[in-house]
């Protein structure tokens, strides 16, 4: 007998239409948690010859070894995590999950360290910190403020 390969060893394959994503997201949670692999199906936007997207939402399978979930700017919330075909960092949008197989296999690439946009190393002591800088990102100004275009309350 045949098993499908989402089916082998206890591994099942869950459908995000068939369950909430809160329950989605504990499943993430948990495999960051405990280090554990995550194959996840899901819609990506297609990219042209010249690496410019289409529009056009195409089907992906990626094995990650995710390390955190976050929400955009935009207000998506996305899976972050190491591609373990190519060994780089990838963002999934959990709206656009499908399907997903939380294995026991650990992780074994390196993930890069968070850095700022100007690629300085963030270095964070303690958890108040930690949730300083994700409270600050939300808040940051999208352009610098100089002189000419900062205004002062009174």
């Amino acid at each position: 007998m045949v098993v499908a390969h989402h089916e082998t060893r206890g591994h099942k394959m869950r459908h995000t239409n068939q369950q909430t994503t809160t329950k989605t997201l504990q499943d993430m949670e948990r495999s960051i948690t405990r280090r554990h692999l995550v194959t996840l199906t899901f819609l990506k936007e297609e990219k042209d010859a010249a690496g410019k997207k289409t529009g056009r939402l195409i089907e992906d399978v990626r094995s990650m070894e995710l390390y955190d979930i976050r929400t955009t700017r935009a207000g998506h919330l996305i899976l972050k995590g190491m591609d373990r075909a190519t060994g780089e960092a990838r963002t999934v949008r959990v709206d656009r999950l499908r399907a997903y197989t939380c294995h026991r296999m650990a992780f074994v690439l390196t993930r890069p360290e968070a850095t700022t946009p100007a690629g300085a190393v963030i270095v964070v002591r303690s958890p108040a910190q930690l949730i300083a800088r994700e409270l600050g990102r939300d808040y940051l100004p999208r352009t610098a403020a100089n002189r000419d275009t900062a205004t002062l309350a009174a």
